[in-house]
């Protein structure tokens, strides 16, 4: 069996969410002074690779440790987007279907290569990571709920558009016009009209609010190895661990993609 881990590396270098605390770390005692190395981290959740629980936007949902170990490893695809992902390109069930075939219940990761444009990809830019990013057509909503899947992820650092975050609604408002330069590419794109159709102002946000009361929940930030050609549009095992956060809203998680049989080269 081979193992694909699909992780982004995390440190204090890492891009953190908007106005979100970084990632903190530092050596409270090293070997020469104290005959060991230890550190200290002062972090957010939502940086590096993460899982987002209910918790995160339902205020009684459930918490990571609340989270059945079926719903974080079993059978799923990875399905290859890249063809048709540009800046603030939306993806959409129809994609998904042309490419791979999605079942009831699997856990489904969407490859859109932006992880490249992170930290520690192949081509950093943080600005074109974090403001321009693809992100989810509205139809994604009813699709994932009628595929019965708790579990997808993606290789950005949203699920949602740009334009239903803080990057296209008032990140930078009035100082440096983040926002504003995002809803002009988005307007410049899709057109004004098509743009207000795509992201309404109730859909703000639309992937958290819309599935996380349902139990279908999302994995941030992947990369590591999901460029495989062997990984793209098939069927495979995949598992995500977050560690056991008693009462967490989301938590850093290693995700792998395992291929072929257990005990095979």
């Amino acid at each position: 069996m081979q193992l694909y881990d699909l992780s982004q590396p995390l440190n204090e270098r890492c891009s953190f969410w908007p106005y979100y605390p970084p990632f903190e770390v530092k050596y409270i005692k090293r070997k020469a002074e104290h005959g060991v190395n230890a550190q200290y981290i002062q972090t957010s959740n939502h940086m590096g690779t993460h899982l987002d629980a209910p918790r995160h936007f339902v205020t009684a949902g459930k918490t990571i440790d609340e989270l059945p170990l079926e719903w974080l490893c079993g059978p799923g695809v990875i399905v290859d987007l890249r063809d048709d992902m540009d800046e603030l390109a939306v993806y959409t069930p129809q994609m998904i279907e042309q490419r791979v075939e999605v079942k009831p219940g699997d856990i489904l990761i969407l490859h859109t290569g932006w992880h490249r444009y992170g930290e520690f990809g192949a081509t950093p830019d943080e600005e074109r990571y974090i403001h321009l990013h693809p992100g989810a057509h509205p139809s994604m909503v009813p699709w994932l709920l009628e595929k019965r899947i708790h579990l997808w992820g993606v290789d950005c650092i949203s699920t949602d558009h740009p334009m239903n975050l803080p990057i296209g609604r008032f990140l930078g408002k009035g100082m440096h016009g983040h926002c504003d330069r995002v809803r002009a590419k988005a307007e410049a794109k899709f057109g004004p009209e098509r743009a207000r159709e795509l992201f309404p102002d109730e859909a703000y946000q639309l992937t958290h609010n819309a599935l996380f009361p349902h139990d279908c929940i999302h994995i941030e930030n992947l990369g590591g190895r999901i460029d495989a050609p062997e990984l793209q549009n098939t069927r495979l095992v995949i598992g995500c661990f977050p560690w056991l956060f008693k009462g967490g809203e989301a938590a850093f998680a290693r995700t792998v993609a395992f291929v072929g049989e257990w005990g095979a080269p």
